[in-house]
Formats: C-alpha cells, sequence, structure tokens
C-alpha cells in the first residue's frame, strides 16, 4: 500500500539537508544530497508506519491520489 506523506526539507548551515513531518511524530532524516535525504526519510517513514500499524491497526495517512503535485527542486 502507498500513502501520501508531506515532508519539510530544509538545508543546513553545515550543508546538510534534514527532512521533517509534522504528520508522523518522529520522523526526521538527515543525508549529504537531497535525493540521500529522501531515501532515508521514506524508509524511516516506512519504518514508523509499520510500528504504529502493528500497534494500533489504524492510521489516518492519505492514500496517494492518482494526480497530486511535487515539489521538484533543480539545482544548477
Amino acid at each position: 500500500m502507498e500513502q501520501f506523506v508531506n515532508i519539510h526539507i530544509e538545508k543546513l548551515p553545515e550543508g546538510v539537508f534534514l527532512a521533517t513531518s509534522d504528520e508522523i511524530q518522529g520522523l526526521v532524516a538527515q543525508g549529504r544530497t537531497l535525493a540521500e535525504t529522501l531515501e532515508i526519510a521514506r524508509d524511516v517513514a516506512r519504518k514508523l508506519i509499520e510500528a504504529r500499524t502493528e500497534r494500533a491497526n489504524t492510521l489516518s495517512l492519505k492514500k496517494v491520489p492518482n494526480v497530486f503535485d511535487y515539489p521538484l527542486i533543480v539545482g544548477y
């Protein structure tokens, strides 16, 4: 099953990226690149969702819609 989760990404002064989410408590991921940060955030989110689902068997995240907007950051 796929679910849609909003994450907040910021580039820290140290040059690394930090991802957090208001929708999944405890989701914190840090990486050297944006791609690495997104990959780590996806893995952390999956593990947190699995753990929460095992405990409660109910999760109020939105399913991935067929059409949605996604901010794509392109460096040049």
